[in-house]
């Protein structure tokens, strides 16, 4: 996944995961064709021999919400030549260390050069403007009222025990909360973040989709 802060609070369920329903925005103009992507990893850096191997990580389940669509696509690593294909037919595509790690990760499955889509990356963003980096989960804390379900490294025991469905449930959130952002981000022109010593800071934004397609 694109980054591995986050809590923890889901309880055991071997029951298959039904698709969620996605939060559909209001209807209106169609406009471009703009996808949330996030993805989890087969391996973890350690697995691999460190985060300069992140293309050996192994693709386990990639999400992809999209604005037109308004519904959630969803790919196991048999179906990474699809996920590619969905991708390439963006407008934007947006994520969260998308173009460090999820990319790095889909690349090997893919003869395209997964550079060449147009893309919005909010951890580049956020860095560029503060000097820093971020989590999707602190962001989402401060801004949304909203936080991840779980983190990455229990993804990576989900997929060692075979509970593709549980690591489903939880990329689909990550995507639902990068969505989120995003629109948040857009709207109002800024997010929130909170500093070291806990204050209550805003970030301006201008994640104005019509300017990045």
């Amino acid at each position: 996944m694109s980054e591995q802060l986050g809590l923890f609070g889901e309880t055991e369920d071997q029951e298959a995961v039904k698709p969620q329903e996605a939060v559909k925005p209001e209807k209106g103009a169609l406009g471009p064709r703009v996808q949330y992507f996030d993805l989890e990893t087969q391996k973890s850096a350690e697995d691999v021999g460190g985060w300069g191997n992140i293309h050996k990580m192994g693709l386990a389940v990639g999400v992809v919400w999209d604005s037109l669509d308004r519904e959630f696509f969803t790919y196991e690593e048999k179906d990474a030549a699809q996920l590619v294909e969905k991708l390439r037919t963006a407008d934007l595509a947006v994520g969260f260390n998308i173009i460090g790690f999820d990319y790095t990760v889909l690349q090997p499955y893919s003869d395209f050069d997964l550079q060449e889509i147009n893309t919005f990356d909010m951890l580049v963003d956020v860095k560029k403007h503060l000097g820093f980096r971020l989590s999707l989960n602190h962001l989402a804390q401060h801004t949304l009222n909203a936080e991840k379900s779980a983190d990455g490294l229990i993804s990576l025991q989900w997929y060692k025990e075979g509970k593709i469905n549980k690591i489903i449930k939880y990329c689909r959130q990550d995507v639902e909360i990068t969505r989120d952002l995003f629109l948040f981000g857009e709207e109002h022109g800024f997010v929130k973040y909170q500093s070291r010593s806990g204050n209550p800071l805003q970030l301006e934004v201008d994640w104005k989709t019509a300017k990045l397609v």
